[in-house]
């Protein structure tokens, strides 16, 4: 593969794309404009290449590639994703994707959340329909949590949780270590508020949940 073009942190350019392009080298946060959205095979083997790298794209064919997730999020990832996966697994009734999951709806937009659960009849639903064409989920899990790292802006995470509901989610979390807030998402009503709360507790999609989050304040 020949060198990586020298892009600039946050320039937007329309040269040298493919989807085999490794992006290790270059400055981050950057967008990349493209004349036309990538394919689903074409947008896959872009991950694949930029494996670790949170990556988004937009229905005008724009590509965002954001940096890693540092440690302190990272552990939180895992502790909360690995919690739900204990619990989904127990009551068998659903699974459970962590932030290298890729959402791509009809439109071209792809998105990813931090942990998602996915009911067991619509995963295997998927499955079924999918099988032996790999690819990104088309649609969104019943329940999204996004958690705000040091480099996230509370309002582009608020907004990102908005989108999630916008596309179906029936619950939503957003974990705000900074400020010490969980903020609870519901279809069409304004988020519920709670301020370093204890636990947190399921319902809907996952009644029955729970989670210690004394980890998150510290």
């Amino acid at each position: 593969m020949s060198a990586a073009p020298a892009f600039r942190a946050g320039q937007v350019t329309e040269d040298y794309i493919s989807s085999d392009l490794s992006l290790r080298d270059v400055p981050l946060p950057v967008t990349l404009q493209l004349a036309n959205p990538l394919s689903d095979e074409e947008l896959l083997a872009f991950c694949e290449a930029n494996s670790g790298l949170e990556i988004e794209s937009d229905a005008d064919g724009s590509i965002t590639i954001m940096t890693p997730a540092g440690p302190e999020s990272s552990e939180l990832n895992q502790l909360l994703g690995t919690e739900l996966k204990i619990w989904a697994r127990q009551n068998r009734n659903g699974t459970v994707f962590g932030p290298d999951l890729g959402i791509r709806f009809p439109d071209k937009v792809m998105r990813g959340p931090d942990v998602a659960w996915l009911s067991v009849e619509r995963w295997s639903a998927y499955k079924q329909a999918a099988k032996d064409r790999p690819g990104f989920l088309p649609f969104c899990p019943e329940f999204v949590v996004e958690l705000r790292s040091r480099s996230d802006r509370a309002s582009k995470i608020e907004a990102k949780m908005e989108f999630w509901m916008s596309r179906g989610a029936q619950l939503g979390w957003l974990i705000d270590p900074l400020r010490k807030l969980a903020m609870i998402y519901r279809p069409e009503r304004e988020p519920e508020i709670l301020s370093q709360p204890d636990t947190l507790a399921g319902d809907g999609p996952i009644a029955g949940f729970q989670i210690e989050m004394q980890e998150f304040w510290k």
